[in-house]
């Protein structure tokens, strides 16, 4: 585990007072969710996709490199009487296993090497929820580095295929900039729903 990398996020959380909102791609897609299943939110910082998750009824885990933000997201899942398994780890290091997980969310967080063990830690049938700054379009908010903003249509080619798409948005520069969703992409992408010599179809 970076130890700053790990003070850098701890610094971030240490006076947070709640968890948020979650991304909208998770809350404007979740009729798209299991009625049951195991759901990561990966990277998760305070939690608030891991909460949302955990109260539509998924076996849930949040992971995130800061303790800051784990402590953080058990105090308030437990304020909000919910069950779910919170873990300070590098995702970067420690990806989650093959075939682990019914539902990944991932939101503002790129790291382009976990995209192979994004995909293959999802189930048949899973889906991937990902959200995350954009490079055209982009505002004070997100990182300054662009190797951690999306280039144009980037999320998309990313993951698609081997993965089914299932929604995706990217306004770019468009129309009038003050409207719609700038500097930022989503997108839902499912895995097959059957599985033939090891390879999700």
């Amino acid at each position: 585990m970076s130890n700053e990398q790990q003070a850098k996020w701890d610094a971030r959380y240490s006076g947070a007072t709640t968890a948020g909102e979650p991304s909208r791609v998770l809350s404007e897609h979740a009729h798209l969710l299991p009625a049951q299943g195991r759901a990561l939110d990966l990277a998760c910082g305070l939690g608030a996709n891991a909460l949302f998750l955990a109260r539509f009824g998924l076996d849930t885990a949040g992971w995130d490199i800061s303790p800051v933000a784990i402590d953080h997201l058990l105090a308030t899942a437990r304020a909000r009487a919910l069950q779910l398994d919170a873990e300070t780890r590098d995702v970067v290091i420690r990806p989650p296993e093959p075939q682990s997980f019914d539902v990944i969310c991932v939101s503002y967080f790129l790291d382009r090497m976990l995209t192979r063990d994004l995909i293959h830690a999802l189930r048949p049938g899973g889906l991937l929820f990902y959200q995350t700054f954009t490079r055209n379009g982009a505002n004070s908010n997100g990182p300054i580095n662009p190797a951690y903003r999306l280039a144009e249509n980037e999320l998309l080619h990313l993951f698609v295929p081997p993965l089914k798409l299932r929604a995706y948005r990217e306004d770019d520069l468009s129309g009038d900039p003050s409207l719609g969703l700038r500097g930022v992409s989503w997108l839902v992408a499912q895995a097959g729903r059957h599985l033939a010599h090891g390879i999700i179809r």
